[in-house]
């Protein structure tokens, strides 16, 4: 397990203080909200994606990957009837691929629940054919920036399509290209009914390109009442390898504290089994 910290909790804080600082409380890597660095992908220059990448390196931190892509953006819908936003979502994509290789990232995580529900009177087949439609078009540029896309099922309260992992895998298999993965997080699979947070691990963990870490109080690891000891320990039998990441929506304890208690909680206890 490589323990990584998405960047929004460091909202206005300079990127290589960030950097140093979650590097200093034991993070391994960064992961980050576009919409942190430009108001869209295309305003954020190649030669900025190579400088924070240096940043990042110079602290001795990895760049993970981009996560809420389609956060604060306009135009653009994953499950749209309309072919001309299709397109457009499908090349703002690409643009993510892009700018996620040159920040030194190797993948993306594709949540953004406001820009895939279903628009009135298109039922749930058809907005997966138009999902489908558009995460094909993206497959080379995944393939030549060696970037991986991974699917997060959300709960009800956030969105009426993907919401299980069931789900997010019978749409990654219509699409059947191994840049295409599952994304799994504490939050929102603990809302999934007859089941539980460790029992999906066991079952998806192989098929899950990344994991996000939260409490579902909207804290960090050991902030609330998720007990993660049953959690790291079906990541680890299950011998997931790959990045679990910090994820908060409640900034109020304050970034340094959420960040320190947050890697104090999963480090302990993944060292502790």
């Amino acid at each position: 397990m490589k323990l990584g910290i998405c960047n929004e909790l460091f909202e206005g804080w300079d990127f290589a203080c960030v950097c140093r600082t979650v590097k200093e409380i034991g993070y391994d890597g960064i992961e980050i909200a576009p919409f942190t660095l430009a108001s869209t992908i295309f305003d954020l220059k190649q030669s900025r994606c190579y400088e924070l990448s240096e940043i990042a390196r110079d602290a001795g931190i990895e760049v993970i990957g981009l996560h809420w892509l389609l956060a604060n953006t306009e135009g653009y819908y994953l499950t749209s009837p309309e072919k001309a936003v299709r397109d457009a979502t499908a090349a703002y994509l690409r643009a993510l691929a892009e700018k996620t290789r040159y920040l030194g990232g190797s993948l993306m995580v594709l949540g953004s629940p406001k820009q895939r529900n279903l628009l009135p009177g298109i039922r749930y087949e058809e907005a997966t054919g138009y999902a489908v439609e558009i995460l094909q078009g993206i497959l080379p540029t995944l393939d030549s920036f060696e970037v991986d896309l991974c699917l997060e099922p959300l709960a009800p309260s956030e969105t009426d399509f993907l919401n299980t992992c069931a789900q997010a895998m019978e749409l990654i298999e219509q699409v059947g290209h191994p840049r295409l993965k599952l994304h799994m997080d504490v939050k929102a699979q603990s809302g999934e009914t007859g089941t539980t947070v460790p029992d999906l691990i066991r079952r998806y963990a192989p098929f899950a390109g990344h994991f996000h870490a939260q409490d579902t109080n909207l804290r960090g690891p050991g902030m609330g009442e998720v007990d993660f000891r049953p959690i790291l320990g079906a990541l680890k039998e299950s011998g997931y390898d790959r990045w679990v990441s910090v994820e908060v929506f409640d900034f109020s304890p304050g970034a340094e504290e959420t960040a320190r208690q947050s890697f104090a909680c999963l480090h302990g206890l993944w060292n502790a089994r």
